[in-house]
């Protein structure tokens, strides 16, 4: 009786299963659908603008082309691109090691760590970079001659203001660190600490050989956002007077506006370029076994 009475369960029950996936696979290409639509739709629009050759007709790639040669992009660029690698470097050296201190050693103090991490996101850009010129206007009046504001004074160097670096660290602080700590939570770090002491691992070891390999795909990840910060954010560049590649395009962009487009859809699919390099580097190969 118990193999009759079960049969017909097992025999209803899977078509319910095969419906509801369905409907799930329904979901998931509605929604990837329309977040191609919303994502796609504007760039295509954007690359179309770009081409349109509006004095004689039909496609040109003359904007693209002529990108290396505009005035002050070159410049920029460099620039910007300068600021990211060392904001990028500075926001690990900053969260890997606080990070890993709260983790092997001060257990206690992660929630302290947690709100001083959030304070970048509850203190207001505009307030935080006004305060920050004020504290620049220091160098050159009330503390000239001294070391400090000398120090001021040659952090504003327009070819690579240390001090634009610095507030991109506070800013990209949170992002970093959330990163960070999704990926300790992920791999039960106390577990391959453990582990690695057990079997006589020093600490170095258990930082170097266990815990940053694991953590390599959270360590790019704070290096992507930290990335994306630095070179889209204009409103503190444009504060502050620096010429970055964000200020560079407000600027161009009332001059000659496809050139302008051009150069914000180029840097658009570099982004996406990084995003997929970043994912390819944290895929680790399968092993048979695994097979």
């Amino acid at each position: 009786m118990t193999a009759v009475l079960t049969e017909p369960t097992l025999v209803t029950g899977e078509p319910a299963k095969r419906r509801r996936r369905k409907k799930t696979g329904v979901t998931r290409i509605v929604v990837l659908v329309i977040a191609a639509v919303y994502f796609l739709v504007p760039l295509a629009a954007a690359g179309w603008f770009t081409i349109q050759d509006k004095v004689h007709g039909g496609v040109t790639a003359q904007y693209y082309t002529s990108i290396p040669q505009a005035e002050g992009f070159p410049a920029a660029l460099r620039r910007s691109l300068s600021l990211a690698v060392l904001t990028v470097l500075g926001v690990l050296l900053v969260t890997v090691p606080a990070m890993l201190a709260v983790t092997l050693r001060l257990p206690r103090l992660r929630p302290l760590v947690e709100g001083l991490s959030l304070l970048p996101l509850v203190i207001p850009p505009i307030a935080l970079v006004a305060g920050v010129r004020d504290m620049l206007a220091l160098g050159p009046n009330q503390l000239a001659g001294t070391p400090f504001g000398d120090a001021l004074v040659s952090s504003q160097d327009p070819e690579l203001p240390i001090i634009l670096i610095v507030v991109y660290i506070v800013l990209a602080t949170p992002f970093a660190y959330r990163s960070l700590d999704a990926g300790i939570r992920a791999i039960d770090a106390r577990t391959l600490i453990d582990a690695a002491r057990g079997l006589g691992s020093s600490w170095f070891g258990v930082v170097w050989r266990v815990l940053l390999p694991n953590l390599r795909g959270a360590v790019l990840g704070a290096a992507f956002l930290t990335l994306g910060l630095v070179l889209g954010e204009y409103t503190i560049a444009s504060i502050l007077l620096f010429d970055t590649l964000p200020t560079w395009l407000v600027k161009m962009s009332g001059a000659n506006g496809q050139l302008s487009v051009s150069v914000s859809t180029a840097s658009l699919l570099f982004t996406w370029f990084l995003l997929l390099v970043v994912s390819l580097a944290d895929r680790r190969p399968t092993s048979r076994s695994d097979s």
